[in-house]
């Protein structure tokens, strides 16, 4: 049991010679916890934009460039680079201005309204790395396969050509795939924020007990 559990369970049991816990204090209970997780949801952010630059750096060596080149990704993939990093900026943005709002706050109808649009951030920039990563595997396999098609006809090597069930087998097997890695990358994410959108949840919960 938290500190906000024992303090409501005082303030619905305690007994009449005891001092009452007022609505103020626990509104102020739950304001305060909320701007905790919205402060912690930012902060994540940031380390998550440090840690994916990061492991960029160390992944984007020369022969990964030289393997974006051969495919001819090499403009994609700086394209991708910039949009990326300028989308999750922006998310972090609003990230930042939850916490601002939230922290602002001095009524309980505001805060609700805080909340909520706070778990519609994370959950818009969840989706924003589920749609991204898809596409971005799908555009890279393509042209893996229609550059090493070219490479062939070039060099005039004998190649298997995929009949229509070939194509089939393939597409539904890179399907399976991509969707594995979507849902790992999803697990991943529902974990990192999940505990917190949760507690959120919570807290509005029992704000619109208050009101009522």
């Amino acid at each position: 049991m938290d500190e906000l559990d024992f303090l409501k369970q005082n303030w619905k049991k305690q007994e009449e010679n005891l001092p009452r816990l007022s609505y103020d204090e626990i509104y102020k209970m739950l304001w305060k916890r909320s701007s905790s997780i919205v402060k912690w949801i930012f902060v994540i952010s940031i380390a998550e934009l440090f840690i994916s630059t990061m492991l960029s750096i160390w992944l984007a060596d020369a022969d990964y460039w030289n393997d974006m080149e051969n495919i001819g990704l090499t403009n994609f993939t700086i394209g991708l680079y910039i949009v990326s990093y300028l989308i999750t900026f922006f998310f972090i943005y609003l990230f930042y201005r939850n916490y601002q709002r939230i922290s602002a706050t001095d009524d309980a109808a505001t805060l609700m309204r805080n909340i909520l649009r706070t778990r519609r951030t994370v959950k818009n920039y969840i989706a924003y790395i589920l749609i991204s990563a898809g596409i971005s595997a799908v555009v890279v396999t393509w042209f893996t396969i229609q550059n090493h098609q070219m490479i062939q006809e070039v060099q005039n090597t004998t190649k298997y050509t995929f009949d229509t069930l070939d194509w089939a087998k393939f597409i539904v097997a890179g399907t399976i795939l991509l969707g594995l890695f979507l849902v790992l990358i999803w697990v991943f994410y529902k974990l990192l924020y999940g505990i917190l959108l949760r507690r959120l949840r919570r807290n509005y919960r029992e704000l619109k007990k208050l009101e009522m």
